[in-house]
């Protein structure tokens, strides 16, 4: 049986690696073994990855709301665009939870020329600029002329003293993030120039989904009782994750939820955010 990628591509149906992301949801193994056996009646040859995914979380929403928002991660973070101004706000809150002081949006005058910094992360003595690469294609990717044009603006920042989070600091690493993955040629080029690069596979096993499921810091943009539109408000109001939403409740009175609505929305919520 051949499934059609979003490229375009053919490639096996792959029932493992189906089961696989079911029980990464936190589907146990029977219910994601029946999931699939449902799906599997409803194969044709040539079928879209797309439908197939679309088969899995009505199933798993079916189940429970907080498996069905984790099987929708990848695509709930193309919900932070479609500028990716959010999505820098996100990386921000990622880095937060890990002890780092960080701020947003820097304009920083270089050697050469003035500068948008993206997000400025610090931790003991280090600080650090992170430059983010939104996409909002399921299958883009980001190549080697973005780690090379990053490096330049770098290189036009660091070592220069700063009033950044204190007096007289200086940027002295670059982090290159987006929320789908980097080309062979731009992780080659990133890594030879000392860059420090993450994506949602990348580094193995400590890409940015490994980092939201260890932290338990979701996008808002995952919740699946909540509509596109409340979404949309939510960001508005700076609530850009889950974590937000459980530590500041009352702000979904202010987008006119109803009693009702705002219990199941905490209810997955809770189940999202408890280890």
């Amino acid at each position: 049986m051949k499934v059609t990628k979003y490229s375009g591509e053919l490639v096996h149906y792959d029932e493992q690696k189906l089961i696989n992301s079911l029980r990464k949801s936190g589907a146990d193994k029977a219910v994601a073994e029946a999931i699939v056996k449902k799906i599997e009646s409803e194969l044709y040859e040539g079928i879209a990855s797309k439908k197939i995914y679309k088969l899995a979380y009505q199933l798993l929403k079916n189940i429970s709301n907080a498996h069905a928002a984790r099987y929708n991660l990848r695509t709930a973070m193309m919900g932070l665009g479609p500028a990716g101004f959010f999505f820098e706000k996100f990386i921000a809150k990622i880095y937060q939870e890990q002890k780092f002081q960080t701020r947003t949006n820097v304009s920083l005058k270089g050697n050469c020329i003035s500068h948008e910094i993206d997000v400025l992360l610090k931790k003991e003595h280090t600080i650090s600029m992170i430059e983010c690469k939104f996409h909002s294609g399921q299958d883009a990717k980001t190549d080697v002329k973005v780690p090379m044009y990053i490096l330049s603006r770098f290189n036009d920042v660091k070592n220069r003293k700063y009033h950044l989070f204190l007096p007289n600091e200086i940027i002295s690493d670059c982090i290159i993030v987006t929320n789908n993955r980097f080309t062979t040629d731009a992780i080659q080029f990133g890594e030879c120039s000392g860059l420090k690069m993450l994506s949602w596979d990348y580094p193995p096993k400590k890409g940015i989904k490994e980092i939201i499921d260890l932290y338990a810091v979701y996008p808002i943009t995952c919740l699946t009782t909540l509509t596109q539109t409340e979404k949309d408000k939510l960001l508005i109001l700076d609530c850009i994750t889950v974590k937000d939403l459980v530590a500041n409740s009352s702000i979904l009175n202010k987008i006119e939820l109803s009693h009702n609505r705002i219990k199941n929305v905490l209810k997955e919520a809770n189940q999202l955010t408890t280890k």
